[in-house]
């Protein structure tokens, strides 16, 4: 549920801006898609949206120790509720944050369903009240909890799964904080994405009570933390019953890996390269002893330090070894994607 931005922009309409990220009569809403509605609703809503839209620019908001800047309450329907939590693949012994909880309802479902613990930030007092009083009502007050505060400063290091519902700007803001968590976390985003980290995946739901009941399709995005792996690797592993040494080097945008690898000789290209929170798959061929031989590495990355098994086909090897890899001090990164700061 969205209700947090640090600015209000001068139009949310849809089909007003191509980026645009206001809070707009009661919903904020993005220039990317358009809601199939009700033709003559949709552009009775759009009309109203724009003109509050732009009355909300003359309202200068500050931002104070206690005081939050704040986008107004849209809750979200409850088949995208359904559907983000089936995204992230919510399971027994997950811990779920929702950031901008208003109402509640996702947590609250999370814990019903998935008998999961979660948590709700919402700078609204009014809001927390009405989640506690659903939690109650749905008798999972024991595993939930919600407090008013500012989710820029909520630790989020104990979360397995991150749902959300604000603004573009609000997202790309936290974006720094998402990918320290832990990798693996999943995230999920009710219609709107992180600027230039691209969702693993993607899906539309229609829901027939969006935009206070003229209908519309929402977006739900899914991200996985990608672990920092940029830099470069000695991986060690026997082939052809003698210890061999690879040098590997990695660039990072994200989840997107890409690199080279040697083993004494001229480097040559990843065929292929994934990378999925701690886990990744890297294919290359080298020659061993004289010989083109296919390598794909499937491990997964724990700080420097790398571990997994190695297919190998190429002459007369075929089967698996077991390998290990550490990063060079020189190419250590703590980040997953150092060189993507930016915003959108």
């Amino acid at each position: 549920m969205r209700r947090q931005s640090t600015t209000v922009s001068a139009c949310g309409c849809r089909r007003c801006a191509t980026d645009c990220d206001g809070a707009v009569g009661g919903a904020a809403v993005q220039g990317r898609s358009c809601p199939g509605v009700n033709m003559s609703l949709s552009i009775l809503f759009r009309a109203l949206q724009c003109s509050v839209a732009a009355a909300a620019t003359m309202v200068s908001i500050a931002v104070h120790a206690d005081s939050e800047p704040r986008v107004p309450y849209v809750p979200t329907p409850q088949a995208v509720v359904d559907r983000m939590l089936e995204a992230a693949q919510v399971k027994s012994g997950d811990y779920l944050i929702d950031l901008g909880s208003g109402d509640g309802r996702i947590v609250v479902t999370a814990a019903k369903r998935f008998g999961i613990r979660g948590f709700g930030v919402d700078i609204n007092p009014e809001r927390i009240r009405e989640a506690n009083a659903n939690a109650r009502k749905a008798g999972v007050a024991g595993q939930v909890s919600f407090s008013q505060a500012d989710l820029f400063t909520t630790d989020l290091s104990d979360a397995t799964v991150i749902t959300m519902y604000l603004l573009p700007r609000v997202n790309v803001e936290l974006r720094p904080r998402l990918l320290a968590l832990r990798p693996g976390t999943r995230i999920v985003s009710h219609d709107f994405d992180m600027g230039d980290w691209r969702p693993d995946r993607q899906w539309q739901v229609k829901a027939d009570d969006k935009y206070f009941g003229t209908g519309g399709n929402s977006d739900v995005y899914l991200w996985t933390v990608p672990a920092p792996v940029a830099g470069q690797w000695q991986v060690e592993m026997t082939v052809a019953g003698k210890p061999r040494r690879y040098a590997l080097t990695l660039d990072q945008k994200y989840q997107q890996i890409d690199g080279s690898v040697s083993a004494g000789g001229q480097p040559e290209r990843l065929s292929a390269a994934m990378l999925s929170g701690a886990s990744w798959t890297l294919t290359f061929t080298l020659p061993v002893n004289g010989v083109p031989v296919r390598h794909v590495l499937k491990g997964r990355v724990n700080g420097e330090e790398a571990t997994g098994t190695a297919e190998l086909s190429g002459g007369r090897l075929a089967g698996l070894v077991e390998w290990s890899a550490r990063r060079n001090a020189a190419g250590t990164s703590g980040a997953a994607s150092p060189a993507s700061a930016g915003g959108r």
